[in-house]
């Protein structure tokens, strides 16, 4: 009963050491032994690993956010002012132009990220 889904078992001899080692890695990670070396072998990343990543691109989505909530702010006051300085304006359009080629830059590693996670 406690073996469904398993089809067969690997015995393998290691130093009690870097068994010991890998336990405590195990422990950190908080995965099975089992776990740990199948996605070693198999170069898999590791479901933990795999929440790090996940939690970090929300986290830059939520930057981006952000971003354009003050980008809608400052067209606000503008439109609400009618009026807006050469040099505020020319300012205004380099800082979207950056963010506009740092999004396509996080998308693109985005794009390899979710490559790497499907494995």
């Amino acid at each position: 009963m406690g073996n469904e889904g398993k089809e067969d078992q690997i015995l393998i001899r290691v130093q009690k050491s870097r068994k010991e080692n890998w336990k405590k890695l195990c422990k950190e990670k908080n995965l099975t032994l089992t776990d740990l070396l199948t996605a070693s072998v198999e170069n898999r990343i590791l479901d933990n690993e795999r929440r790090q990543v996940l939690a970090f691109i929300e986290k830059q989505d939520n930057v981006f956010i952000k971003i354009e909530t003050n980008i809608n702010q400052v067209a606000k006051i503008v439109n609400g002012q009618k009026f807006i300085s050469e040099s505020e304006l020319k300012n205004f359009t380099a800082k979207l132009s950056e963010i506009t080629k740092l999004k396509k830059q996080q998308n693109q590693i985005f794009k390899k990220i979710y490559e790497m996670l499907a494995k």
